[in-house]
């Protein structure tokens, strides 16, 4: 699927062997999201929660750079409201208001990773650096403050100076920094970043899905609600699992020594 003209940018979707690839598309102007760029990520996101056969998310971008940020005079009109072009029922790509995905997602950074790029791969799972990739939450610099997840994320990853560092600054960072305080998991070689989620997608996709499910969604309940709540689900939620396929599946592949395949049931 695409969505859109080249001249507003465009996100592209594809299902690969339960690999669904997300990619933004708008090389020109530095993949500067455009309002219609804003509505094909929360569409691509949504379409992904919905394919039956999609397992695990990629999202990278065509060009030398994964984006800019925003396309401000486009975007401004749409800055002051409570969702950024995301409508009821869809699912959020900054991860802020429900219906909360329930598959992973992993992200694939290179070149400049400014504002929004930041704030949605802080709402991925996985997130893969190219060495060379040049960080900025740079909103302070523009009279605005980030609205993505930046103040929420960046302070649960780093702590409060470490983030505040950056959130009030608007200075850039490298790779190597974003991996120390926990923004990105893994730093690559330039032009191995897509290749390499690539794989940890894959492997994702081996897993027993609602395994990876229950455990997103009982690391979100861990974050949004304290451990107590997410330790009151344990057994609930094991339960349900004992009681699926992919659970019988996962026992007889441990006791005949070989590779699971998994149903999702």
């Amino acid at each position: 699927m695409e969505q859109g003209d080249s001249s507003e940018g465009r996100i592209s979707t594809q299902l690969n062997d339960g690999v669904f690839l997300i990619g933004i598309d708008r090389p020109a102007k530095l993949n500067g999201f455009t309002p219609q760029m804003l509505r094909g990520m929360a569409q691509a996101y949504t379409a992904y929660e919905h394919e039956g056969a999609a397992r695990c998310a990629v999202v990278y971008a065509e060009g030398k750079h994964f984006t800019a940020g925003l396309d401000l005079p486009k975007v401004a009109p749409h800055l002051g409201s409570d969702s950024l072009m995301v409508e009821e029922g869809e699912i959020d790509p900054f991860d802020l208001r429900a219906p909360f995905r329930s598959k992973p997602v992993v992200f694939a950074v290179h070149g400049i990773c400014f504002t929004l790029g930041i704030e949605m791969m802080l709402a991925a799972d996985i997130v893969v650096a190219a060495s060379d990739t040049r960080f900025s939450q740079l909103e302070v610099k523009r009279g605005l403050m980030p609205t993505g997840g930046a103040t929420i994320r960046m302070v649960e990853r780093a702590g409060w100076g470490n983030a505040m560092r950056y959130l009030l600054t608007g200075d850039e960072f490298d790779a190597a920094t974003a991996l120390r305080l926990g923004f990105v998991q893994e730093v690559v070689e330039p032009g191995r970043q897509l290749a390499r989620a690539m794989e940890l997608a894959q492997h994702i996709v081996r897993q027993a899905p609602l395994a990876v499910s229950a455990t997103i969604g009982n690391a979100r309940r861990a974050l949004a609600d304290g451990p107590d709540a997410a330790r009151a689900v344990f057994g609930k939620t094991q339960r349900d699992l004992l009681a699926s396929d992919d659970f019988q599946e996962g026992l007889k592949s441990f006791r005949d020594k070989r590779e699971p395949g998994f149903s999702g049931r």
